[in-house]
């Protein structure tokens, strides 16, 4: 057979490579020898794709155009369905009323219904009165935010910005940020080794192999308490090569929900220092984990108090609810004002062929409402209400599980975490009994996001991780 790629053959036939024509045709290709005549070529090329097309001539020599088409991309496989987005999808397909989406983390109402935070409506108002242009950001974004964003991590007043010690570009939301500082890793820490915790957001993993850079795993959940390991990461921490990059998370751990405490912050950061190791924080709930800015941003500041260089990724998709805008930041603490301008003169260089420059709505929103005293009063409330939310909803479903299990299990865990996300500890199999058996849509590692659930669904979700906890091996 000829070459698998597309490809186009012509064939010419004449009657006497046919029957006899019948019924007194005079030349005409018989019904019988076109039906032979075309199964032969389609059992002869297999599973090809043909398309045959007759022209009749003349001298009863009949044209056959042969056209096979295969992709050049045969070999290509379906990729999985993404462990968080793929919930979403399922939940969608699901005609049940009694469904929950509890997967993918992003905020609703009581109603379960998305939410637009009022101030950010507000300031887009203002930016249309405005009549604000659509002309290219510079590679590093756009200045008014990047000076908001590095005072909100570390607070106006931190020396680190008086110095210029900090070097600040506008990245495509967290996991863009995140990709950027793996990039520059990779570039300029190459061989150097990324400890993540396990478990830990399932993009870190994706954004770390695709950037080439190595990575491995500290201890930091523990299924018997349904809490911190606290010893097992510290012991972890300071195994590791001196000089390793540890990623952190800066409050609200995902998918946990379990923070160290700050007399535990302080540990972590003494065995960093003395390892020479160089802390990568993911900030992707400032503000929105407590309701306070500044308790949020406290691990990350006790490590810069410390003099310690680190680099810190920013999301504001949770804490203005800017999901789709893709705004975030890349943040370098380190030593003195030229290191932070070389280091941002890499980035920049780093994200030009990535994705040449930002997006600016979402940034001149950030900007906008930081910038603007009642605005930003307003947006601190609104943090503070969809917070409180979160924790009333926490609150019912430790009630609500704590009422139906007559086994007296201690689920005093849930209130120890925080943020949108509480680790069930139910394993796989039980993570599919509660989408199977009722139509609550989870990641499997036994993750639920609580700013899916509403008080009215409280108790019907406890009836459920208590089936599955007890009933499901």
């Amino acid at each position: 057979m000829a070459s698998m790629a597309s490809r186009a053959a012509a064939v010419t036939i004449t009657n006497a490579a046919l029957d006899k024509p019948s019924h007194g045709s005079s030349g005409n290709l018989s019904q019988r020898s076109f039906v032979g005549l075309r199964a032969g070529l389609v059992l002869g090329q297999k599973k090809e794709n043909l398309s045959l097309s007759f022209k009749v001539e003349p001298t009863s020599r009949i044209s056959m155009a042969v056209a096979v088409d295969v992709s050049k991309f045969e070999s290509v496989t379906m990729a999985p369905p993404d462990p968080i987005l793929g919930v979403s999808e399922a939940f969608k397909a699901d005609s049940s009323p009694l469904k929950l989406n509890l997967g993918v983390g992003a905020y609703r109402t009581e109603e379960l219904q998305p939410y637009v935070l009022d101030v950010v409506k507000k300031a887009e108002k203002l930016m249309l009165e405005s009549g604000e242009f659509k002309e290219y950001l510079p590679i590093e974004g756009l200045a008014a935010f990047n000076k908001a964003t590095a005072e909100l991590l570390l607070g106006a007043d931190n020396p680190v910005i008086k110095q210029g010690r900090i070097a600040t570009v506008q990245g495509l939301s967290g996991t863009g940020s995140l990709r950027l500082g793996a990039a520059f890793i990779q570039r300029y820490l190459p061989g150097v080794k990324v400890l993540i915790s396990s478990p830990t957001w399932g993009n870190h993993k994706n954004i770390l192999n695709d950037s080439g850079v190595p990575w491995s795993e500290y201890r930091y959940f523990d299924p018997t308490t349904v809490g911190l390991d606290f010893s097992g990461m510290i012991e972890d921490i300071k195994n590791a090569t001196d000089g390793s990059i540890i990623l952190l998370h800066g409050c609200a751990h995902n998918p946990t929900g379990i923070d160290p405490t700050a007399e535990q912050w302080g540990t972590i950061a003494d065995v960093i220092e003395e390892k020479s190791h160089l802390p990568f924080f993911d900030v992707a709930y400032q503000g929105f984990a407590s309701g306070s800015l500044d308790n949020d941003a406290s691990s990350v500041r006790q490590f810069v108090a410390r003099g310690l260089e680190l680099f810190v990724a920013q999301s504001y998709s949770k804490n203005l609810g800017l999901y789709a805008e893709r705004i975030g930041a890349i943040n370098a603490v380190v030593s003195s004002s030229d290191v932070a301008n070389r280091i941002k003169s890499q980035l920049k260089r780093l994200a030009r062929p990535m994705y040449s420059n930002p997006p600016v709505h979402g940034a001149r929103i950030v900007a906008n409402v930081v910038g603007d005293p009642s605005l930003f009063d307003e947006w601190r409330s609104e943090m503070q209400l969809m917070a409180g939310r979160i924790k009333g909803v926490r609150q019912s479903l430790y009630d609500a599980l704590s009422s139906v299990d007559e086994n007296g299990k201690d689920w005093s865990f849930i209130l120890k975490q925080i943020g949108m996300f509480s680790f069930t500890g139910l394993n796989k199999n039980q993570s599919d009994n509660m989408t199977d058996k009722w139509h609550v849509y989870m990641t499997k590692d036994g993750r639920i996001s609580l700013a899916g659930l509403s008080l009215a669904k409280c108790e019907y979700l406890a009836d459920a991780i208590i089936d599955s906890y007890y009933n499901v091996k």
